[in-house]
């Protein structure tokens, strides 16, 4: 698999034109704990839903002059002069302030008045519509348009040369700028309808690539695209070319229905179960993904917003503290337990189940990473009061659930355990059911869970009450395992092992689970993605059914692309060149480098490649029919230059200065931080400033040797990549160090191989040449 971040479009890719107000590239925003949705009803119509909670609840339907959330393949151009452009729709609406209120939608433009102050503009729309106050026709011309309540008199003229962004407003018919809960919570909708913009600034260039499929998964989740329409998104899916099945978050903040108290808001069954704009997003989103030829796999979690979660639902420590999340503002654990809480969680997978099957759609249900949260320092949150009922003298007092545990705590850790897997087949017997016919026999129940937690090894026993028994296969058609904190971590040596251990505590085979790599939180931890690439394609290759990549936001905000073919190009064999043959060859070290030379004969240079490339002949060693059978023979099984093998450099093959036996202290490969246990193979050349840094990825089986701290160890394996796994984390500090004998990946030159028995008979030298390939693991 390749991949690549591509930071903006540039001339050569695929672009288009479209119409500024596309109705697929407004978006909404809100404050908590409202919800607003938008979607698209036509090519030229849209829809926003909402829910208010508070008298001075406010939603904006925006459109932005920059787009900031489409990939750099697919984005619109920025284009903040709006003169010369003129937008007309239909507006509708109900259970909000209507046009011609007090309040009413109002467009706010945000951006610099001529002289390039920053400015805001507030046009009532009513003074720019004919109609009612619900049922209007809306026509603005940006060359003529005028801020303020009640016209001419208080006109302020707008200057939309230079605009950042626009929003429409709506608020909920008890609005008048005062603070308060509304007795009851208020659904309210607007519709747009004949979107037409006209003028020579009514047209925006946008990118419109459509990328090769690519066989890596795409994933997605509410919270992080809720402001967007889902036709939007499913745009990016499918022109970044993501097939197949979508594994789709429902989030833990936005989908559920509140009732107020005491101040709070909390999750509510009144009404129905999910919020009403949510429900219409999810509907849009399966029937858009059905049109695309997408299906979507629903995941659904034990995680719901802090806030939002009644207390009694929550899982706490022995001392009573909730479970906490690491997200600020924070999310809690649902105890699996609480009865109202799982029958809850079962209700809530039911609706999204339920707009899948009226869609059209095959079922597919994911529990997403349930477990048993621990807070700091080791303390497990299993003692809330439904589960210390359900546990009774099976719950103990456990300190901290790091390291080894007695007999009794580790009987309270498989009761949890059960507990754990008696919710989820629950959760799945729910959407079962309502699935219906439409579920997807064979592939319907998903399980998706997080390594570096489920296996920590600082906490041994924990696996007892986080990946149970009961999990074991058939308990879930597709086990589904992610591992993103090891992999940006640096970790990522730790997953093979991890993949293992799972393997065989639950039964799945490895061609029975799903991979899922990410994800990048911050934009500034960009080269995260060559990890998490390396490690999709570490998962394929270990034979899983399908890699994700986690997850579309953050895929579109670096502009990370991956496209296939490169296996096919740098296809590797694990076998050697014929060693006999090869201890002749002639061999050549390689740069590439850009020299300017300007007219009075000064230079620029600049070196194309981090690292030196060789080649080498191994002609030379050519010296028999033997010779030329055998590697005819090696030729053809590589399909000529099609597929790499190994070679041993006959000058260049050991960690050792002076090319001698390896010794363990030969190469630094990294100092222990306390967790990490993964360290690459490197050789390094020079030293000082200019020193080169050589990846070795074909290390010789049996001849790694590694030392920490000065003190050779053998516990130690190296894995597929190349890398050294020690069985635990080295201290803080100490140094790791390996001696080894490697190989080189090469692939022939050429596709054409000549050899001839007068060649070797009068002494000449035939010529095979080969070159170094980048390895693709």
């Amino acid at each position: 698999m390749g991949w690549a971040l591509v930071a903006k479009a540039e001339p050569h890719h695929r672009g288009s034109w479209v119409k500024r107000f596309d109705p697929r590239f407004w978006t909404v925003d809100f404050a908590r704990p409202m919800m607003a949705s938008a979607v698209t009803m036509a090519p030229d119509a849209l829809r926003v839903d909402a829910v208010f909670y508070n008298r001075h609840d406010l939603a904006g339907l925006i459109w932005e002059a920059e787009d900031r959330w489409d990939h750099p393949l697919l984005a619109y151009e920025t284009r903040r002069d709006f003169r010369n452009t003129q937008l007309s729709f239909r507006w509708r609406s109900g259970g909000v302030k209507p046009l011609d209120a007090l309040h009413g939608p109002t467009l706010t433009i945000e951006g610099r008045d001529a002289a390039g102050n920053p400015r805001a503009w507030y046009v009532r729309l009513w003074n720019y519509a004919a109609g009612s106050g619900e049922d209007a026709v809306v026509t603005l011309d940006f060359d003529a348009l005028d801020g303020g309540f009640a016209l001419p008199g208080e006109a302020d003229p707008v200057w939309a040369g230079d605009v950042d962004r626009m929003f429409i407003s709506l608020v909920p018919p008890a609005y008048d700028g005062s603070a308060g809960v509304l007795a009851v919570p208020v659904e309210g909708w607007a519709e747009m309808s004949g979107i037409a913009c006209s003028g020579s600034g009514s047209v925006l260039p946008i990118g419109d690539a459509m990328l090769p499929e690519t066989a890596l998964g795409m994933t997605n989740g509410y919270d992080d695209c809720y402001h967007l329409t889902p036709a939007r998104v499913v745009r990016q899916i499918v022109q970044l070319g993501y097939r197949g099945d979508v594994v789709h978050y429902v989030g833990m903040s936005h989908y559920m229905r509140l009732e107020p108290l005491g101040g709070g808001h909390y999750v509510s069954l009144a009404g129905g179960t999910l919020a009403s704009p949510c429900a219409a997003w999810h509907a849009a989103l399966a029937a858009a993904c059905r049109d695309a030829g997408l299906g979507i796999i629903w995941s659904l979690s034990y995680e719901v917003f802090d806030a939002y979660c009644w207390n009694d639902w929550k899982q706490r420590d022995a001392s009573g503290a909730p479970a906490l999340t690491g997200w600020e503002p924070p999310s809690t654990l649902l105890s699996p337990a609480n009865a109202a809480a799982m029958g809850y969680l079962q209700l809530v997978a039911r609706a999204f189940v339920g707009l899948a099957r009226d869609a059209g759609l095959a079922v597919k249900f994911q529990v997403g990473e349930p477990w048993w949260w621990t807070n700091a320092g080791g303390q497990l949150c299993a003692y809330d009061a439904a589960t210390s009922a359900a546990l009774g003298a099976a719950s103990v007092a456990i300190p901290d659930v790091r390291g080894p545990q007695d007999g009794a705590v580790c009987a309270m850790l498989d009761a949890l355990g059960a507990l754990l897997a008696t919710s989820t087949a629950a959760l799945v017997a729910a959407a079962r059911d309502e699935a219906g016919a439409a579920w997807a026999v064979g592939t319907g129940s998903h399980l998706l869970v997080f390594l570096p937690t489920a296996l920590d090894p600082d906490a041994p026993e924990l696996r007892r009450a986080n990946v149970p028994l009961g999990w074991a296969t058939p308990a879930f058609d597709v086990l589904q395992l992610e591992d993103y904190d090891w992999v940006t971590a640096g970790r990522g040596a730790e997953t093979a092992g991890a993949r293992t251990a799972m393997t065989v505590r639950l039964g799945y085979p490895v061609a029975g689970q799903h991979y899922f790599a990410g994800f990048v939180l911050n934009a500034a931890d960009r080269a995260q993605w060559a990890p998490i690439a390396a490690a999709a394609d570490a998962a394929r290759r270990a034979g899983v059914a399908r890699a994700f990549v986690w997850a579309l936001p953050q895929v579109a905000r670096d502009g990370f692309v991956s496209f296939d073919g490169e296996d096919e190009v740098q296809a590797f064999d694990p076998v050697d060149f014929p060693l006999a043959i090869g201890r002749e060859a002639v061999a050549a070290t390689e740069f590439s480098t850009q020299i300017i030379s300007s007219p009075a004969g000064h230079e620029q240079r600049a070196s194309e490649w981090a690292e030196a490339r060789m080649r080498y002949d191994a002609g030379p060693g050519v010296r028999s029919e033997a010779d030329v059978r055998t590697l005819a023979d090696f030729f053809r099984a590589r399909r000529g230059a099609a597929r790499a093998f190994r070679f041993r450099d006959p000058f260049d093959q050991s960690s050792a200065a002076d090319g001698g036996l390896p010794g363990p202290g030969d190469q630094w490969l990294g100092d222990g931080d306390g967790v990490r246990r993964g360290f690459a193979l490197v050789k390094r050349y020079g030293d000082g400033a200019a020193v080169q840094e050589r990846r070795i990825a074909l290390p010789v089986a049996g001849s790694v040797r590694v030392s920490v701290a000065g003190i050779e160890t053998a516990a130690f394996v190296v894995t597929e990549a190349g890398e050294v796994l020690l069985d635990a984390p080295p201290p803080t500090g100490a140094a790791v160090r390996a001696g080894f004998r490697f190989d080189v990946p090469v692939r022939f030159a050429e596709d054409r191989l000549e050899v001839s028995r007068a060649t070797f008979l009068a002494g000449e030298l035939a010529s095979v040449p080969l070159v170094e390939v980048r390895a693709p693991w």
